[in-house]
This record gives C-alpha cells, sequence and structure tokens, in this order.
C-alpha cells in the first residue's frame, strides 16, 4: 500500500518571494538530472507518495568510508553483503533532495521477509540518498515496503512550511534485485585511502 500522492504549497510568501521559489525549483531540476542518471545506470524505480517523490534503487554492495576517533576510515564491503539498497527522496513541489528522514525499509523475497533496516543518509558524489549494504538469497524479484516518518526538522516560512506532517507508505512490488559486490577501490592505482586534511 502506498500513500496517496499530494504537491506541497510553492506560493510567495514572506520568507521566499517568487524568484527564490525559481531558485529552489532550479535545485530540485538538477537533482532530477541526477535522479535520472541513477535511473539509466541502475534501474531507479520511482513512485510519488505523499509529499514525497521516492526512488528505489537496488545496486552491488559497496564500502563506504567513515568517522573513526576523528578521521575518515575507508570500510570494505562486509563479507556476507551482496546487494546495496538506496532510497532517494525529494520535495514533490520544488524537487529538491530532503535531509534528516527517519526512513525504515522491509523487503520480502517469495514470501520471506529478508531485511527490515532504518536507513542512514549517505553522501554520494552525484545523488544524495539513505541507503545501506544487505544480504540477498539470490536474484529475482523483491518486494520493498519504505515507511517514512514525519521528520523532526522545524520548518521556515507559515504558507510553504506546513508539509511533511505524516508518515508516508510506499510499495515497490515485483522489483527486480540481482547480487553483487563493487570492487575495493583499492584495487585501482588511483585510489589510495589517505589522510583526510
Amino acid at each position: 500500500m502506498s500513500t496517496p500522492g499530494s504537491t506541497p504549497p510553492m506560493a510567495a510568501s514572506n520568507e521566499a518571494d517568487a524568484a527564490q521559489l525559481d531558485v529552489a525549483r532550479a535545485e530540485g531540476a538538477a537533482y532530477r538530472r541526477a535522479l535520472e542518471a541513477m535511473r539509466k545506470k541502475s534501474g531507479a524505480v520511482v513512485k510519488q507518495a505523499g509529499q514525497f517523490i521516492v526512488a528505489l534503487i537496488q545496486e552491488d554492495a559497496e564500502g563506504v568510508y567513515a568517522r573513526e576517533d576523528g578521521h575518515l576510515v575507508w570500510h570494505e564491503v562486509p563479507e556476507d553483503a551482496n546487494g546495496h539498497l538506496e532510497i532517494a527522496v525529494a520535495d514533490a513541489g520544488d524537487g529538491r533532495f530532503v535531509p534528516g528522514l527517519d526512513i525504515t525499509v522491509t523487503v520480502s523475497h517469495d514470501g520471506r521477509q529478508v531485511l527490515n533496516t532504518r536507513l542512514p543518509f549517505l553522501w554520494h558524489p552525484f545523488l544524495h540518498h539513505y541507503g545501506a549494504n544487505f544480504v540477498m538469497p539470490g536474484e529475482g524479484n523483491y518486494d520493498v515496503q519504505v515507511h517514512i516518518d514525519p521528520p523532526g526538522f522545524m520548518r521556515h516560512d507559515p504558507v510553504n512550511g506546513k508539509r511533511y506532517g505524516h508518515p508516508v507508505e510506499v510499495s515497490f512490488l515485483a522489483v527486480p534485485f540481482k547480487p553483487g559486490r563493487k570492487p575495493s577501490p583499492h584495487a585501482h592505482p588511483r585510489a589510495k585511502d589517505t589522510p583526510e586534511r
């Protein structure tokens, strides 16, 4: 079951005039171009639910940088991970990426749950998203249920700020998944684990 879509307000106010709202729409258009590039590369599936545009992407499991003891440290793909699940969320009114969300996904295959987890924010070089590595039992069609809680951040603007007030559910059914693991960047001579400056 998916939450019906609705368009958030986008009207001139004491916080943003028409020209400033156009700047927000231009930022959203850039994010949509990034999402389209990800769709072409990895087959993103996109739906509107509530006041969000929600995209599901399944890729090969991949390593990440994370902070440890004040430094960025590269973490290779966990030994058992063979998939990476991404959820990209944009505002349905202006198209901009929505940060600070609490997103939970439940993934099922052949009627059996294979994943139920909260997805953290992941910085990406061209498409910010929420995501995590996971273990899938094999190639095939998977059902993904996405739950987005109303965010806790404050909203500016008495006209446009009344948005994201309710939980949102999005269902992606029979989505083709394929196991895989991205190679270590250390296999490439240009990728070095140098200390952050």
